[in-house]
């Protein structure tokens, strides 16, 4: 199994774009994006600070994917 990647706030909201989610909401520096089917995400926007990977691994139970879906959309 793969390690879960250390990544910004900002290559994950790439992410999430090309996954068809949008930006609904803002809660301080939490940002929140829902897909069309009504999944929700929450990105923690701090500037240029890396995410911690329980915090990802968080993002990607509640959007469904897998750790080796989710490194292949970080590459492409």
């Amino acid at each position: 199994m793969s390690k879960v990647p250390r990544i910004t706030a900002a290559k994950l909201i790439k992410v999430l774009l090309r996954k068809r989610f949008l930006f609904t909401r803002q809660e301080g520096s939490h940002k929140i994006y829902r897909n069309p089917d009504g999944v929700r995400a929450t990105v923690p926007d701090h500037a240029g600070k890396t995410i911690h990977p329980k915090i990802i691994k968080t993002i990607l139970v509640d959007t469904g994917w897998s750790l080796e879906e989710f490194i292949s959309a970080l590459k492409g």
